[in-house]
């Protein structure tokens, strides 16, 4: 509602959305509570630990025991929570798999167009790709 407050009325906004315009007037009013402060403190930790000590491949149960050894207690799921609500995901590397064998002694199947792809009449040349 704050963000389209400019665009729509508050009033209109509050009925379509169920609430009431004097609630989100004392919502507006409220101070932060102590723990949407502790969670933007853990946030700013989470983060620090995610970028510098993982390079950014941590998930949240080693972040939660990152964050256990240097003296916070949090549980796993609330850093669950607070990194999708951040969009902090871990990067995970694949390992690379090779997938083309050139060196094998199967037979090869003849190049009968020999990149000719042209044809006189319809159904004269047909071709295919395996990628």
């Amino acid at each position: 509602m704050k963000a389209n407050a400019k665009q729509f009325r508050i009033g209109w906004m509050a009925k379509a959305l169920g609430v009431s315009a004097s609630g989100y007037y004392g919502w507006l009013k409220r101070p932060e509570s102590s723990r949407e402060k502790e969670n933007r403190r853990l946030t700013v930790e989470i983060k620090a630990v995610h970028d510098a000590a993982s390079r950014q491949t941590y998930g949240s149960p080693r972040i939660q025991a990152e964050l256990e050894n240097s003296g916070v207690s949090c549980s796993r799921n609330r850093v669950d929570r607070l990194m999708r609500k951040e969009g902090i995901r871990a990067k995970q590397k694949r390992k690379f798999k090779v997938t083309t064998d050139s060196k094998h002694s199967l037979p090869v199947a003849p190049n009968l167009l020999d990149r000719n792809f042209w044809a006189d009449r319809p159904d004269q040349t047909w071709l295919a790709d395996l990628t």
